[in-house]
């Protein structure tokens, strides 16, 4: 990497952990192109963010959209595959809707993502794809079926993609954090415990992300497990 700015594309920016991520990467003067469902609810701006509303779930229309996005912001250095969701519960009470919307989100969007992007990086020379996975990526558990699904193949691509792309510079990691402090676990009828060592902050993922991009080159971190130091998980009373 030269010292020319790097130009860095978040999904997932306006909240929670890809919000941790913008704010690191412009603490280190990075460029940022931040992509979100939704934009921020409160102020968040700076000279080097630019923030694009885009919904990576609409995949009708993601394919152009991308390749739009591509053309207007050709000097990306790199991605950071944040976007995503959480749905919980037995699979049977997972309607087919629901099942696509999930995968749709989570894992498909992903590809596509890459996909359009990888060429650029490629023929630029190098570059960084960071997929932010999940502990579920590493073993399934009880109510977690489809969204393991959808982490367990986020961490496949991200596995295959860096045997394909050891050749052209482009470096690929993911990052699979246990339970993270934020609006994630809103409505979800559970979260973290509250004390500092029974959670994870969205700062500690962005802390984790800036690890693998500022690795020398020629060097490739292609996997951080992130946990809290105790799982503790809080069940939310009903009313």
């Amino acid at each position: 990497m030269t010292d020319r700015q790097r130009t860095l594309l978040v999904t997932g920016a306006s909240r929670g952990i890809g919000r941790a991520v913008c704010d690191r990467l412009l603490r280190e003067s990075c460029r940022i192109i931040g992509v979100a469902r939704h934009p921020p609810r409160d102020g968040m701006a700076a000279p080097d963010l630019i923030l694009e509303t885009i919904d990576l779930s609409r995949l009708d229309r993601l394919p152009t959209t991308l390749r739009d996005l591509n053309k207007r912001f050709p000097a990306i250095d790199g991605i950071i595959c944040n976007a995503g969701q959480g749905r919980f519960g037995s699979l049977e009470e997972f309607s087919p809707s629901q099942i696509r919307e999930l995968i749709d989100l989570n894992l498909t969007s992903q590809i596509l993502l890459v996909r359009e992007f990888l060429p650029t990086l490629k023929a630029g020379g190098g570059g960084n794809i960071i997929f932010i996975g999940s502990e579920s990526a590493l073993s399934g558990g009880r109510r977690g079926a489809v969204y393991s699904a959808t982490k367990f193949g986020l961490r496949g691509l991200s596995q295959s993609l860096r045997e394909e792309c050891a050749g052209s510079g482009v470096r690929i990691g993911i990052i699979n954090p246990g339970m993270v402090q934020s609006d994630f676990f809103n409505g979800q009828g559970f979260r973290p415990g509250d004390q500092p060592d029974a959670h994870l902050l969205p700062s500690d993922v962005a802390e984790a992300v800036w690890l693998m991009l500022s690795a020398r080159p020629g060097a490739v971190i292609d996997e951080i497990n992130l946990s809290p130091q105790k799982k503790v998980i809080q069940f939310n009373r009903p009313g």
